[in-house]
């Protein structure tokens, strides 16, 4: 989004110090600035304000502070953080495009990926990069599109009761997709309850024209759907938008059958894991309600590339074949991947190399133990590294 140093002082009620440059996007961090964006140093472990300098040295355009300006255009603003919300918000606020919200405890950022490639056949589309997906990522996402973007898609995590709820305000999406409730971050809500209602805040505000897609295979989901008051568009095995005949090859690349009240067509993912399917359904939802033809589904789920260390499939350089599933892990993205694992069918032994499974609360225990069992089943062996709650030595 290209936007005057005047318009953001105005937009955040700061203090512009210095020329009325013109800007276009915004970055917390200082090695990644382009030329002429605005960079928004945050307080956290570190001091973004140290680096303003650098930023302005790096090309910054200009640079919010909350305390004494450094060189170039500044504005001053009382909290840094709050002002890079408000100007999330004003960004949201000038675009026309439709707004997509993803969340859940598995997938979020897979589905992001596939429904940004899908978007992409029916017009400009702009997704966050990476994992963007909390008070920071939303707004860098929405002030990171181009103007003429036709299609906006944004992911949304959450650590508390009423996050999503937030960012929901600042994004105010047209459609919202709840993926799964699952064992993430549970040391902080305490009970799945508690994790499916904070998902279901995203269905709170979508507006009365958008639309919720909806797991129709997970209960916690469906127990959401009464909030919202748009239509509701489910995908699954039970969903309206469902996968038939699916097939995996030698590298966990699926084919299937998309059906739908669109129609049927067969799809060919060259992402990897059977997992991916379900991700895929609810991509090609919200393709199909947003008035793309099946076929433009179709092509732009076949064409469909994750963001790096989800489910890359590769060799060694020795013939050994590497699973690279690293970028996170909960107990249903880790049994996912132990799966995709187990179905390579490659001859050999199959080593699964593993973390702690973090933020679990009163569940960290069995939910390690859970997966050494599943791994036992499946007849891979674990290499645990920082923890021993696998039963295995670290």
């Amino acid at each position: 989004v290209r936007f005057r140093a005047s318009e953001v002082a105005d937009g955040v009620g700061g203090e512009l110090i210095g020329d009325d440059v013109v800007l276009d996007g915004a970055t917390q961090d200082s090695r990644t600035v382009t030329r002429g964006c605005l960079f928004v140093p945050l307080v956290a472990e570190r001091d973004g304000h140290d680096f303003i300098d650098s930023a302005v040295a790096n090309g910054a355009g200009a640079h919010l502070t909350s305390g004494a300006p450094g060189p170039g255009s500044a504005i001053r603003v009382a909290d840094t953080a709050v002002a890079l919300c408000d100007l999330g918000w004003a960004a949201r606020a000038s675009t026309g495009a439709r707004v997509v919200a993803v969340t859940g405890s598995v997938g979020k950022t897979s589905v992001k990926d596939l429904t940004a490639s899908v978007l992409s056949r029916g017009g400009p589309t702009h997704a966050g990069e990476r994992s963007f997906n909390n008070e920071i990522g939303v707004p860098l996402t929405l002030l990171g599109a181009p103007d003429d973007v036709d299609f906006l898609v944004v992911e949304m995590g959450a650590r508390a009761a009423g996050d999503i709820t937030s960012l929901s305000a600042i994004a105010r999406p047209d459609v919202g997709v709840v993926t799964t409730v699952g064992m993430a971050h549970t040391s902080e809500f305490g009970s799945l309850e508690a994790v499916a209602r904070t998902k279901g805040e995203l269905l709170d505000g979508l507006p009365p024209d958008g639309c919720a897609v909806l797991n129709a295979d997970d209960d916690r989901v469906m127990d959401q759907a009464g909030r919202a008051r748009c239509p509701i568009l489910t995908f699954g095995d039970q969903g309206e938008v469902r996968a038939r005949d699916v097939h995996l090859d030698g590298e966990l690349r699926s084919t299937f059958r998309l059906e739908s009240p669109w129609g049927r067509a067969e799809v060919r993912l060259v992402v990897h894991g059977a997992h991916m399917v379900t991700n895929a359904l609810a991509a090609a939802a919200v393709g199909l309600f947003l008035g793309l033809p099946l076929v433009d589904v179709v092509t732009g789920l076949s064409e469909a590339r994750l963001s790096p260390w989800r489910m890359e499939v590769g060799r060694s350089s020795d013939g050994l074949v590497v699973v690279n599933d690293a970028y996170n892990a909960n107990p249903a993205s880790m049994a996912a991947g132990l799966e995709a694992l187990a179905s390579l069918g490659v001859e050999g032994h199959s080593i699964a190399v593993v973390g702690l499974m973090a933020e679990l609360g009163g569940h960290e225990a069995s939910a390690h133990a859970d997966i050494a069992d599943l791994a036992d089943r499946l007849g891979i062996g674990l290499v645990a590294v920082g923890t021993d709650l696998y039963g295995v030595p670290p």
